[in-house]
């Protein structure tokens, strides 16, 4: 019964969590800006304004990852460890979107950005794609992949801290996702029916008895689309 009771006081934390995420992200992350300002590009970014893309991808991260990670927290059943575990998990993703925020700044001084942070160059959009594609159907990927399904391997040692555990799993998660991420780039970093698709692939791919079949048919869906882009952008 104390295990059901702290699994179900986890549960609500993490759904707590992930609903104040998505909500933010579906009122804007706090990125409104007036007509002016979108349109001065890399001239916006002062120290305030990368701090505040800094948390829109932090909160973006949290959003999307924390569902296909649930499973694992879940199994851990003690609210403390729980807790621990899952700071360490985003830590990981916070590093992601430090390099996330430092990516997205160079794209906007190179003018390769439009107004709502989307690639401007089709070539650029279908090497994305192309990318992100190929990189799905990689050895790489699929061990990532793996240890990103096994609770077991993840689990086994309990000689680390909970904090370190939730690193380590958040580098597995990170090797399976980081390149999937760049598709943001292309439908535009806060189109929400973009982050809600590639939240859904890596939610399927990670806790479904099939997500890796799943995850190469995606992988070959965007490289083709990738494909179609390049040719499209030599015409």
């Amino acid at each position: 019964m104390e295990v059901r009771r702290d699994r179900a006081a986890v549960l609500f934390g993490l759904v707590l969590v992930v609903v104040a995420a998505w909500i933010h992200l579906v009122r804007g992350a706090g990125m409104e800006m007036d007509g002016m300002a979108m349109e001065m590009g890399a001239s916006c970014w002062t120290l305030g304004y990368a701090a505040l893309v800094f948390s829109m991808w932090t909160i973006m991260m949290a959003a999307m990852m924390l569902p296909s990670a649930a499973p694992m927290i879940l199994r851990i059943a003690s609210p403390a460890r729980a807790a621990s575990f899952t700071a360490g998990y985003l830590v990981v993703w916070t590093g992601f979107s430090l390099a996330a925020t430092l990516l997205q700044w160079r794209l906007d001084r190179a003018g390769m950005l439009s107004e709502t942070m989307a690639s401007r160059s089709t070539a650029l959009a279908g090497l994305i794609l192309l990318t992100a594609g190929l990189y799905q159907l990689t050895p790489a990927k699929h061990a990532c992949l793996r240890h990103c399904r096994s609770s077991a391997d993840c689990l086994a040692d309990r000689s680390r801290s909970m904090v370190v555990t939730g690193m380590r799993y958040g580098l597995f998660c990170l090797g399976c996702c980081w390149v999937l991420m760049g598709v943001l780039f292309v439908g535009g970093v806060m189109d929400v029916s973009w982050i809600a698709a590639l939240t859904l692939l890596v939610l399927v791919e990670k806790a479904l008895p099939w997500g890796a079949r799943v995850g190469r048919f995606g992988g070959a869906a965007l490289a083709a689309w990738g494909v179609v882009a390049l040719l499209g952008s030599i015409r």
